[in-house]
């Protein structure tokens, strides 16, 4: 049974980074019949909030990324990590280190003086013959992995090929604190091996993290997961994401009016290709999904991409649905929903012309809040010429069907008759009915607005006009 896991700390929100993670990761769980599992890594006292762990359980719900097992929480597992701690102090494949934080620096720093890797010198790791010094009192010791001194720790990445690390290169890494609390490394080693997952995806930033962990798991006897180091994610410019390239909360994306789908859908291209394929829905994703294909090289944000690819989503979306998501953008906007059209009717106008729900929502709150024309624009655009033409053409208005085709039948008419140019009509038309210049066609955009308020804004305005 394949069985994947996202890992998160809780010490910020759901980023760009950490939600493609949880997709590969879903994917892979998804595509095999597996199970994929959500487990917060928060032993980072200091640093982790319960705000950071609703933000993240909150963008994995609006993504869509649903998880089998969990969420688990490693504050809540330290009975577990200790008592593992205490089977391996009692094998010999841990001890006590009595090195103050103070002693390891001085010999870090004589060590990089020397033009040596500062590592940990082993002064406190027993070994057959040493004599060790009296432990000093009333110093509380760390707990260490005797890490192995010879050999090398390799690995088929499954996404970077093979990975060897010389032993030598690993000095014995701090398992326990002073205070007895379990390390991040060894936290994960004991959840992925009680939780038996099978493959570990995640970013490379962890490839250091990865021999170790590994001699730790073969030290307890556990069988190895195979592991995935997916690179990271740069900006446009090749520097590392930052917020000013779009490296907000994904619920910021929420708020600025993507799709899920869109954000998954465009994450899911960042480093891994399908032929040429740039829209696709999940299902689809996960039938094509697989570990070889993600690039060895970091992908690069493109937010103008993304954007692209909303648009794309908007145009084929569900009218309902879209309504439904657009209205809070309406209400914050201004517009009053209870006097106006079917949103639904004014979506479906407008969903080819916007890259965003919030677009949509600018553009269709015409439709529910009346935005007077100022004396500045109706000069700008209502020629005296044209005055005449606009009275018939209101009074034609009160008697048409109020029909799409038999608004621009009369429009067409009223205009031939005149002897003027149409813009000379239907700018100042727009103008009038909805204090915009740009809108969209404006037989459709009268339709929607209704008779009765069209020709209550017509006379409205011209009757502001001198004679």
């Amino acid at each position: 049974m394949i069985r994947t896991r996202f890992a998160p700390s809780p010490t910020g929100y759901l980023h760009i980074g950490g939600a493609r993670t949880a997709l590969f990761s879903w994917a892979y769980a998804r595509k095999h019949g597996g199970v994929f599992i959500l487990r917060v890594e928060d032993t980072d006292l200091e640093r982790s909030t319960p705000e950071s762990v609703e933000a993240i359980l909150q963008g994995m719900s609006w993504l869509g990324l649903d998880y089998d097992e969990g969420p688990f929480y490693q504050m809540q597992r330290m009975a577990r990590y200790k008592e593992v701690i205490g089977q391996m102090l009692a094998s010999g494949h841990a001890y006590y280190c009595y090195a103050s934080k103070e002693e390891v620096e001085t010999m870090r720093e004589q060590q990089r003086a020397a033009g040596l890797k500062p590592r940990y010198d082993g002064r406190w790791r027993p070994e057959p013959g040493k004599v060790l010094p009296v432990p000093p009192a009333g110093v509380a010791p760390v707990v260490r992995f005797r890490n192995p001194l010879d050999g090398s720790v390799a690995w088929n990445d499954l996404v970077k090929g093979i990975i060897e690390i010389s032993n030598t290169e690993l000095d014995d890494l701090v398992i326990a604190r002073p205070d007895g609390t379990p390390t991040y490394n060894f936290c994960v080693v004991v959840d992925d091996w009680d939780m038996n997952i099978t493959q570990v995806i995640r970013g490379d930033d962890h490839v250091n993290n990865t021999p170790r962990q590994i001699n730790i798991l073969k030290a307890l006897g556990a069988s190895l997961p195979q592991y995935a180091h997916v690179p990271m994610i740069l900006g446009a410019d090749g520097e590392r994401l930052s917020k000013r390239h779009g490296a907000v909360s994904v619920m910021q994306y929420l708020e600025d009016g993507y799709l899920p789908e869109a954000l998954l859908n465009y994450l899911a291209r960042l480093g891994w290709a399908h032929g040429d394929e740039e829209v696709f829905s999940m299902a689809q994703f996960v039938e094509w999904f697989n570990l070889e294909a993600i690039s060895r090289s970091p992908a690069r944000f493109n937010p103008e991409k993304l954007l692209w690819i909303n648009q794309q989503y908007l145009k084929t979306a569900d009218n309902a649905r879209l309504a439904a998501l657009t209205t809070p953008f309406l209400l914050r906007d201004g517009g009053d929903l209870a006097n106006g059209p079917a949103l639904s009717d004014v979506v479906q106008l407008l969903k080819e012309r916007v890259s965003t729900l919030e677009e949509l929502a600018d553009a269709a709150v015409l439709f529910y809040r009346y935005l007077e024309p100022s004396a500045e624009l109706v000069a700008q655009h209502l020629s005296p010429e044209a005055i005449p033409a606009l009275t018939t053409l209101t009074n034609n208005f009160m008697v048409i069907e109020w029909k799409r085709q038999t608004i621009q039948e009369t429009l067409k008419a009223v205009v031939a008759e005149s002897g003027l140019k149409m813009p000379k009509i239907a700018m100042p038309l727009r103008v009038l009915v909805t204090g915009e210049t740009q809108t969209p066609s404006i037989d459709a955009t009268l339709e929607l607005i209704g008779r009765e308020t069209v020709v209550c804004r017509l006379q409205k305005q011209l009757a502001k006009i001198p004679a």
